[in-house]
């Protein structure tokens, strides 16, 4: 943890002075950015940095330890996969590309990842059991590499406030690590990972807290949700722990696709200010105030992962899908209320 947080720090301040004098910036340009200074993009360059080189010094020092639950394939594919991400990442942020030219590079790091092995064998039976994927053909595959595109979009539609997207990458791989800890699940391997990225997170989020020195980026948004997912996997699909740790952000994914999509009727590319983040800033709560609120939600139901079983995370999910309706429904009451009594006092 601390050699990720030291590694990435520094290699922030690089990638920043660098992104600052190639002008890869981020102009506040339009109403939904909350910025009120251009800032340097690319901050996804050093938390891959700062994850890669560690782990490849942990690699070094004791081999055994790493290859000990994760296959070498593994390792280069998430390796290689997020290297993709940082190219794409970096020209989206220097060109501004379309978003189907985007959306070829986290495909393409999906594929590489289950090329290398990090597929869906099966996932546990809420009612008894394993639901097994292996008797049919490309199915552990297609689910694994459904999985890691849900997840990098999760995190890159998550990164919308300084320091969100981090914070509950950090978070959540706490999440990981603390499971894979527990003696069913034991993995120490998978856990060093972990743990690797909540310190590289956790470096950047320093310089990436409101108001933000760096911002994560394309690449750097897609690249935590990517180690994410891969380690949800690696670590024996662990989907519905994942799942609560990510929830918040995969149901609010999971709104602003339907109502774009089949409310709205128009391209899910088209930004908008109506994720819940942004809803909790327009009913008053300061931009800190809004992370810190969603950091709690994320860490708590993350941790009852840590003791439930199956059954129970099931339950833990389905409270949280009624928690974010209702949440939902509170927070655009209170803004309707608001404008309202705002244009009545004018």
């Amino acid at each position: 943890f601390t050699l990720g947080l030291i590694v990435t720090a520094a290699a922030t301040i690089v990638v920043r002075r660098w992104a600052l004098r190639r002008v890869i910036v981020d102009v506040p340009s339009r109403p939904r950015k909350l910025h009120a200074y251009p800032t340097p993009l690319l901050g996804g360059v050093a938390i891959y940095v700062g994850f890669s080189l560690t782990l490849a010094l942990m690699y070094a020092v004791s081999q055994a330890i790493i290859v000990k639950d994760i296959s070498p394939a593994a390792i280069l594919g998430l390796t290689f996969g997020g290297l993709v991400l940082m190219v794409g990442g970096y020209l989206d942020d220097r060109y501004h590309i379309t978003p189907l030219k985007q959306f070829v590079w986290p495909v393409l790091a999906a594929f590489l990842a289950v090329g290398s092995g990090v597929v869906v064998r099966g996932i546990t039976n809420p009612f008894g059991g394993t639901i097994h994927f292996d008797a049919l053909p490309l199915v552990p595959g297609l689910v694994g590499f459904l999985w890691l595109l849900g997840m990098m979009y999760t995190t890159k539609l998550l990164d919308g406030l300084d320091g969100l997207a981090t914070g509950v990458g950090a978070i959540g791989s706490l999440i990981i690590f603390g499971l894979t800890q527990f003696t069913p699940f034991y993995q120490p391997s998978v856990g060093l990972l972990a743990v690797m990225l909540a310190g590289a997170c956790a470096g950047f989020l320093a310089w990436n807290w409101y108001p933000a020195r760096i911002f994560l980026g394309e690449g750097g948004s897609l690249y935590i949700g990517f180690v994410l997912g891969v380690l949800a996997i690696i670590s024996g699909a662990k989907i519905a722990t994942a799942l609560l740790v990510m929830g918040v952000p995969a149901l609010d994914v999971a709104w602003v696709i339907v109502r774009r999509w089949f409310w709205e009727r128009h391209s899910l590319a088209q930004a908008d200010r109506k994720h819940l983040h942004y809803r909790l800033l327009d009913v008053g709560l300061s931009h800190r105030q809004a992370v810190v609120v969603l950091y709690l939600i994320t860490a708590s139901f993350g941790l009852t992962s840590l003791f439930l079983g199956t059954q129970g995370k099931v339950f833990a999910l389905i409270i949280l899908v009624g928690l974010m309706a209702v949440l939902g429904v509170l927070l655009v009451l209170i803004y309707r209320y608001k404008k309202t009594a705002a244009a009545t006092n004018k």
